[in-house]
């Protein structure tokens, strides 16, 4: 087996994000209760988080000590950022931002959709069945079973859950 003698490009840059990440979780798991007690609530996250740092540090150090691979931002688009991942960081970033005012079915419906159109190569057909199917199961199962509130957005969800009761109870 040989042993890797050069860094994958961007490999210095996502071991920062990861050690700056692993150093902010274990100030908030430290926030939890600080170190008041071996049995306090915040010691297994700081724990799990002091893990998360050691390693991220010794992998970041590791990979300083690697040489270049060369290709600068070409090499990093090609090999880590091409652009299909791009294009979903794109989608997930406007679900993200819609999901509130449009509320859960509606921008969900959208990111499906569209991921799915995507995905199928344009076989709209086929991208807008999966995504009703879709839609109508995580609904069924996390908003009228585990009744998990959603955001409502412009549907008026509630409006129309309350008439659907009130049919099947005879209050119509």
């Amino acid at each position: 087996m040989s042993k890797q003698q050069t860094r994958r490009p961007g490999a210095i840059a996502f071991n920062a994000v990861i050690l700056g990440f692993s150093l902010f979780m274990f100030w908030q798991a430290y926030l939890i209760s600080g170190f008041s007690a071996l049995s306090s609530p915040g010691t297994f996250p700081m724990a799990m988080s002091a893990i998360m740092v050691l390693t991220s540090a010794g992998i970041l150090i590791k990979s300083l000590g690697l040489s270049s691979p060369g290709g600068g931002f070409t090499g990093f688009r090609k090999e880590i950022l091409p652009p299909i991942v791009l294009l979903f960081s794109l989608i997930i970033l406007a679900f993200s931002l819609v999901l509130k005012p449009l509320g859960f079915l509606l921008a969900s419906f959208l990111f499906l959709l569209s991921s799915i159109w995507l995905l199928e190569r344009g076989r709209f057909g086929r991208a807008l069945l999966l995504s009703v199917v879709s839609i109508i199961g995580v609904y069924v199962i996390f908003r009228l079973i585990f009744q998990v509130v959603l955001p409502e957005g412009i549907i008026p969800e509630r409006a129309i859950i309350s008439t659907i009761g009130d049919y099947f109870s005879g209050r119509h």
